[in-house]
């Protein structure tokens, strides 16, 4: 079953990335203000969920860390943290060159962007502090109650559009868009869900090897999950 995993579920994430990149380039319409640009919305907009969930991931996970001192919450927390940098790191960045021909601007101090860049530089400080925290426990503790103060933002982030009058449209959804460009936006978007997938248990299997090595063994819980 997990070397199935193993297999499958990047493959079905290139695959899916694949079709959903040829939707959003040549089969979903022409958008009638934006025009072609708007395209980008295939990757802007699921790294952007990706994002979100990736660190709802390390919350929940913190918290399963904080109450029961597991050593894979902790490996999670700090594996999809990781992920979700990547993905929130994407989002400002495909969120700039979407920015400059329909805004005027690369950056805009939009409610939107602002609490979206403190929730990817906050993250971005969970993991600088794992590294700076060498023993293990302290580690942990100190890194989830960390990513449980952070995660504050992350309705701010998704809510942030409804509260404030704000340059950036609604967020996209079935509901906000054409008909026509759902598919190659849930396409796109379980393309990212399973690239979130593999590279996040990528990162717990690095984290596991490395807490056998600082701990001087492989925590039982840890070897069950590894088999």
């Amino acid at each position: 079953m997990r070397r199935l995993l193993d297999i499958g579920v990047p493959f079905m994430g290139l695959l899916l990335l694949i079709v959903g990149g040829y939707l959003g380039l040549f089969v979903a319409p022409t958008e009638r203000h934006m025009g072609d640009v708007y395209r980008i919305l295939y990757v802007h907009v699921p790294s952007a969920w990706m994002a979100l969930v990736a660190f709802t991931v390390t919350f929940f996970a913190s918290v399963v860390y904080l109450f029961n001192g597991s050593w894979r919450a902790d490996s999670l927390a700090e594996s999809s943290a990781e992920v979700g940098v990547f993905f929130s790191v994407l989002v400002l960045f495909t969120g700039s060159v979407w920015g400059k021909p329909t805004w005027g601007v690369y950056w805009s101090w939009d409610p939107r962007l602002t609490t979206a860049a403190i929730m990817t530089f906050g993250f971005a400080g969970y993991l600088a502090l794992r590294r700076f925290v060498d023993l293990p426990e302290r580690r942990a503790i100190w890194a989830a109650v960390t990513s449980i103060i952070i995660y504050v933002d992350i309705p701010l982030v998704w809510f942030s559009v409804k509260w404030w009058n704000s340059l950036h449209q609604l967020q996209s959804s079935p509901q906000t868009v054409s008909s026509e460009m759902v598919l190659p936006l849930r396409v796109s978007a379980f393309a990212f869900l399973f690239i979130y997938i593999f590279f996040t248990r990528l990162r717990c299997g690095i984290s596991k090897r490395r807490l056998e090595l600082e701990l001087g063994e492989f925590p039982g819980e840890l070897q069950e999950g590894a088999r």
